[in-house]
């Protein structure tokens, strides 16, 4: 067992999405709880006593808190989150009750239950210690600092000669702190006008970028369990803009796959809302959905932008760019292949929220059904009767 000591800290290390769900929901959904639980994509396997560690590092957490500084930077940065919610903020601890942790042989069971509003800051922390922990406690060493740098500055040649606007995603599954912050430095001193930003708010404030980012599938996903899957879509787009008001307005379009978000997306949504962001399915054929849907609508595309944020990489940025330039507003968020490219095995782990409840002894299954085969999210029986309702085969 290694003798470093992984910790977070500052409250702030954690994707921007999160704190704009957390506004939303304490404004909008101040009762209801929620359960989330680890799920481990890749069967990696935990070496022993990897949950005592993981246990610590949550623990350990309790002690963060928001500082007069990042108060002061981030109600200066984000004005449309109001001051009441700021407010909060300072207030807010986190609560290692709500988490808990087992490990059987290499397994590794994590779930977090609490009021929505509060346990929705645990997943992105969660994640990134888990990855972090990994290779600490399995003895990995990743390649060296100036191989990272060297590896970054490839990827930012390919940016800039495709005109592409990226912004770092990579918080959740980055191999380390130490990592995200010697890439996210790299695109800050060469990206130039390419790199935009990115999605970590401890970083942007570090950097002085603005945070980048707006919801989550497990908006949607909330949504589908307290109103029905046949109205998600639209209640849920309805919702974010009674928050925010026009602000953060990229939609997420396909936590019940992108055929059933447009059939929802109508021309009062696709009017307001600024673009949409792909991340599942291919992205060119996405691509050309959105160009199809917004021209029936009689909206000119060039006047909307796509975020497309599935799992690229540089090549997968050019071939894109290179389809959808000059026809409509382009930009990419770009996580794994970022902040977890060191020379290791990229880990594969998520954390979905799997039930939510709106009668304190009443709790009802989320479902995500993804464009990609085989990465259907939730209890078998809710996602059939999902797939059944929305007609998706």
């Amino acid at each position: 067992m290694s003798n470093k000591i992984v910790r977070l800290s500052s409250i702030l290390d954690n994707d921007f999405y999160k704190f704009t769900m957390q506004c939303a929901a304490i404004k909008l959904f101040p009762d209801d709880r929620a359960r989330y639980t680890f799920i481990n994509r890749g069967r990696h396997e935990f070496p022993e006593g990897f949950g005592e560690q993981l246990r610590e590092a949550i623990d350990a957490m309790s002690a963060l808190k928001l500082t007069e500084e990042e108060f002061a930077w981030f109600k200066n940065t984000c004005p449309y989150l109001n001051a009441a919610y700021l407010e909060f903020l300072k207030g807010y601890r986190y609560d290692p009750t709500e988490v808990t942790v087992r490990q059987a042989g290499t397994a590794l069971e994590v779930t977090v239950e609490g009021y929505w509003f509060s346990a929705i800051l645990w997943e992105v922390p969660i994640l990134s210690l888990i990855s972090e922990l990994f290779y600490v406690e399995t003895g990995a060493h990743r390649n060296d600092d100036d191989w990272i740098v060297k590896n970054t500055l490839e990827k930012i040649k390919v940016y800039k000669d495709e005109d592409a606007k990226v912004a770092e995603f990579g918080t959740r599954r980055r191999h380390s702190y130490e990592v995200q912050n010697l890439v996210v430095n790299t695109l800050i001193q060469h990206g130039g006008k390419s790199f935009v930003g990115s999605s970590n708010v401890h970083l942007a404030m570090k950097y002085g970028h603005k945070p980048i980012g707006t919801h989550a599938h497990e908006w949607f996903m909330f949504h589908a369990a307290k109103y029905g899957f046949k109205i998600a879509n639209a209640i849920s787009l309805e919702h974010w803009a009674d928050v925010y008001r026009g602000d953060l307005g990229i939609a997420l379009a396909d936590t019940y796959t992108n055929k059933v978000f447009f059939s929802q997306f109508d021309k009062k949504l696709a009017k307001l809302f600024d673009g949409v962001r792909h991340d599942s399915g291919d992205p060119i054929d996405f691509f050309h959905d959105v160009m199809a849907h917004y021209k029936s609508l009689g909206i000119d595309p060039k006047s909307k932008h796509i975020i497309f944020s599935d799992g690229l990489n540089s090549d997968r940025v050019k071939q894109i760019a290179e389809a959808c330039r000059g026809k409509i507003g382009l930009s990419f968020g770009i996580g794994t292949n970022l902040t977890n490219d060191t020379g290791l095995r990229a880990m594969n782990i998520v954390m979905k929220l799997t039930e939510a409840s709106f009668h304190r002894d009443e709790w009802i299954s989320t479902v995500k059904l993804s464009d990609e085969k085989g990465k259907h999210t939730g209890d078998p029986k809710m996602i059939q009767l999902a797939k059944d309702i929305l007609g998706v085969e």
